[in-house]
């Protein structure tokens, strides 16, 4: 599986991106495809991600204000950004788990100036 994510880039606060992540490969073993983010010298955090079936779990510090949809067809992932704060501002990740296996995209930055 192979990811390519895009969409980053720089918004005042208060304003919205989206991110786009598109999948190709052994696409059809794909469960679940979701965003993560890090911030430097921290872990790598959940964002949001959606599964086969359409379900979708968020973390807390971005319900609300994130959605998180999938294109079956065009075999990609969105994560809409409204209402960025400067705190949203760090690389965002997508992934996408095979089994026990996840596969990752190269990171695209988010900065949110206030």
């Amino acid at each position: 599986v192979q990811l390519q994510a895009s969409g980053g880039g720089l918004v005042q606060a208060g304003g919205s991106l989206r991110l786009s992540c598109a999948a190709s490969g052994s696409i059809f073993s794909i469960n679940v495809m979701g965003w993560y983010r890090q911030a430097p010298g921290k872990q790598r955090e959940l964002v949001a991600d959606i599964k086969r079936s359409g379900s979708t779990n968020y973390a807390d510090f971005v319900k609300g204000r994130f959605t998180i949809s999938r294109d079956n067809a065009l075999n990609t992932v969105y994560l809409q950004m409204n209402s960025l704060k400067p705190e949203d501002t760090t690389v965002y990740y997508c992934t996408a788990g095979v089994g026990e296996k996840f596969y990752w995209g190269q990171g695209t930055l988010v900065t949110v100036s206030s």
